[in-house]
């Protein structure tokens, strides 16, 4: 195969081959699974929620995730705590600043959903990223109020067995089938 020439557009490129145009496009996975089908209402407004949720939080979690690379690398470089700790206040104010308002807007159970997203992207659960960046005194504090609403810090995502709904809608939804 001889390449004269190649240009790149979004997703498609064109390659000149022998005198021939041809073109070459780049396509997302398909997902197919069966369609769904619902008991009753009551686990139809749960599919439809958990898609409404997924949207809002998946590219939160993403970002976060991004945030938390960086974070990484910047604390990794500095020498001593104080350094650490310095930067790592004034990096916490540029956070809340940049998502407080999303997250207070969040339904409780869009809350519970991004810390499930969370220990997806990261395989981290969210009792061990607060341990990681805040400490083991703040992360049991937060694990004693998220018990307080029947909730845990310390769960783990399992797309195979308990959140495979949500593994579901997770992949339709990055391939832009929802």
């Amino acid at each position: 195969m001889n390449i004269l020439a190649a240009s790149r557009m979004d997703s498609c490129a064109v390659r000149i081959e022998n005198g021939d145009t041809v073109l070459i496009a780049w396509l997302h996975d398909v997902w197919v699974y069966p369609p769904m089908r619902f008991k009753n209402k009551k686990q139809e407004r749960f599919y439809w929620r958990t898609v409404r949720d997924v949207k809002k939080c998946l590219p939160l979690a993403k970002s976060i995730t991004k945030e938390m690379a960086y974070a990484d690398g910047e604390l990794e470089q500095l020498e001593d705590d104080r350094a650490r700790r310095k930067w790592w206040r004034g990096f916490e104010k540029y956070l809340y600043k940049k998502y407080e308002k999303e997250l207070r807007g969040m339904y409780a159970s869009q809350g519970m959903l991004l810390m499930k997203l969370m220990d997806r992207e990261t395989d981290k659960t969210s009792y061990e990223l607060i341990k990681k960046y805040r400490g083991k005194i703040t992360a049991n504090f937060w694990q004693f109020i998220a018990k307080l609403f029947k909730n845990d810090l310390k769960e783990e995502y399992d797309a195979s067995d308990k959140d495979k709904i949500i593994e579901r809608v997770i992949k339709l939804v990055e391939a832009g089938q929802l």
